[in-house]
């Protein structure tokens, strides 16, 4: 869907589809909604009367001008109640806005800006949110379909304003959504590709074009890289894989050391069979989600790329599958990381620590200001927090851990504080090694953190982002109704956009 925005007045603007908005309060509109309203002769003021329009978040309803205005069909988008509402109601308007054009099988739509009027909302910001609502509410996975499935695209949004002096602000917010959406389409695709597709070769490829269309420094890592750097943990994990292993470092700015530098290290498993400590059979149904860390940072990577910050970021992304054969590594195992540290395992089915921890080491050689890892790592995190809901927050830092805290606040890919307590610490000592590699179902999520502090030694945040990676019905929002949220990418966009500010 092409994105571009007219400077002139809505009731002039022709296009086949229009959308405005409505406040769950309104009696009689203003703004844009009012002029729309006045020229249709108070259409919209009598669907409000009538109770036909309740302005309720979610509800579209439609309104055909008959050539008062030059469209052929009006949408009044629904936005819910006025108190509190932000950006999180701006995408999801804009998307159930622009769900309910396909099925009228528009082609060009104009729109409003949802929130920058009435709704008191910061300009770009508004528009950023209301154009990423729109094209990620408009993304399916379709990739492997024969045949596609029959829906409807839409050729052109438009977003009209009149006033000359928020036109610039809006070119800021659409420039911004656009790299934006591609990071979170990207990470999403990645996410719900079948895992025999989506290999570590393949993370590699994609890695790859992202540095030959941005211009990023890229390594690319074998099982010889990962012995010539001791990657001890790593290379255990990929001892069963039937698909090569990859080590993936891709590097913005990387000619520019004088700007801060941010490391972002994303747990890549491919595919997660438990090893053999082996899943059970649907519990790994679901396990080519097992990637989601790598496919975020890879997301944000390339979003870092097109925006062009001003910063120097690393994104480090161990790929490996866990999977069953004679030379996995098992349960007993006494295996050295390479910072030396020996870790006994007590389950192979805690892999994605074994990959991070290798990794958080190679940030090391970067002098990183900052780093952060995500990672779908614990089961346990799904427990304490929900599915869909948030990710589990581990820092040693605390303005990092408010900066990040903030941003999935403004992103709607919240995180949710959580304790680094010595007992977890206790809870992964080994009478044999430096550490075992877990401490049992019911310290996860804790104990992984703790396991993952001890290869860091700098300021680090980990993201457990185990019950976010794919959709929770439930929970879902109107713009997530593709089954893999790329849930991370915007959180970081985010965070890394607040450092210079």
């Amino acid at each position: 869907m092409k994105v571009q925005i007219s400077q002139t007045n809505l009731t002039e603007f022709s296009a086949d589809t229009l959308i405005v908005n409505l406040f769950d309060d309104v009696k009689t509109p203003s703004g844009a909604t009012g002029a729309v309203d006045k020229a249709l002769d108070g259409a919209i003021s009598e669907l409000i009367a009538n109770g036909d329009a309740t302005g309720k978040a979610g509800e579209v309803r439609v309104l055909y001008p008959r050539g008062a205005l030059p469209y052929q069909r009006v949408l009044v988008a629904g936005l819910g109640k006025r108190a509190g509402f932000d950006l999180l109601g701006v995408r999801n308007a804009a998307a159930h806005a622009i769900q309910a054009a396909q099925q009228y099988k528009a082609q060009h739509v104009a729109t409003i800006v949802h929130g920058a009027g009435v709704g008191g909302l910061d300009v770009a910001a508004a528009t950023q949110a209301t154009v990423e609502g729109t094209l990620l509410g408009d993304h399916v996975y379709e990739k492997q379909l024969q045949k596609p499935q029959e829906r409807h695209e839409i050729e052109q949004l438009t977003l009209v304003e009149s006033d000359e002096q928020k036109i610039a602000a809006m070119e800021q917010g659409t420039t911004a959504a656009h790299a934006v959406v591609a990071g979170v389409k990207l990470a999403r695709d990645l996410v719900f590709g079948p895992p025999n597709i989506v290999t570590p070769e393949h993370m590699a490829n994609v890695a790859q074009q992202i540095a030959d269309e941005f211009g990023l420094a890229i390594t690319i890592g074998d099982r010889d890289f990962m012995r010539e750097h001791k990657m001890g943990a790593l290379l255990a994990v990929a001892q069963a894989a039937g698909f090569d292993p990859r080590f993936i470092v891709l590097e913005h700015n990387a000619d520019k050391k004088d700007l801060p530098t941010i490391a972002l290290v994303g747990k890549g498993i491919t595919f997660d069979t438990g090893g053999l400590s082996l899943k059970s059979r649907d519990g790994m149904i679901l396990m080519k989600c097992d990637m989601g860390g790598a496919a975020a940072v890879m997301g944000a990577m390339r979003t870092v790329a097109e925006l062009d910050l001003p910063l120097h970021v690393v994104g480090i992304m161990p790929c490996t599958e866990n999977t069953v054969d004679a030379l996995g590594y098992r349960p007993s195992d006494i295996i050295t990381a390479s910072n030396g540290k020996t870790i006994e395992i007590i389950s192979t089915d805690a892999e994605g620590r074994m990959a991070l921890a290798d990794a958080l080491v190679y940030a090391q050689r970067y002098d990183p200001d900052v780093v952060i890892d995500l990672a779908t790592l614990t089961g346990a995190a799904v427990t304490a927090l929900g599915s869909g809901v948030a990710a589990a927050l581990f820092s040693n830092d605390d303005d990092l851990r408010d900066r990040l805290t903030s941003a999935g606040n403004a992103t709607h890919e919240r995180v949710w504080p959580m304790p680094l307590y010595d007992e977890y610490r206790k809870t992964i000592e080994s009478p044999v090694a430096d550490m075992i590699n877990s401490g049992g179902a019911g310290n996860g999520v804790g104990t992984a953190a703790v396991f993952l502090e001890a290869f860091t030694d700098y300021t680090w945040a980990h993201l457990d982002i185990a019950g976010m990676a794919l959709t929770n019905k439930k929970h879902a929002q109107a713009y997530q109704k593709h089954d893999a949220t790329g849930f991370g990418v915007r959180l970081l966009t985010a965070y890394l956009q607040g450092i210079n500010a």
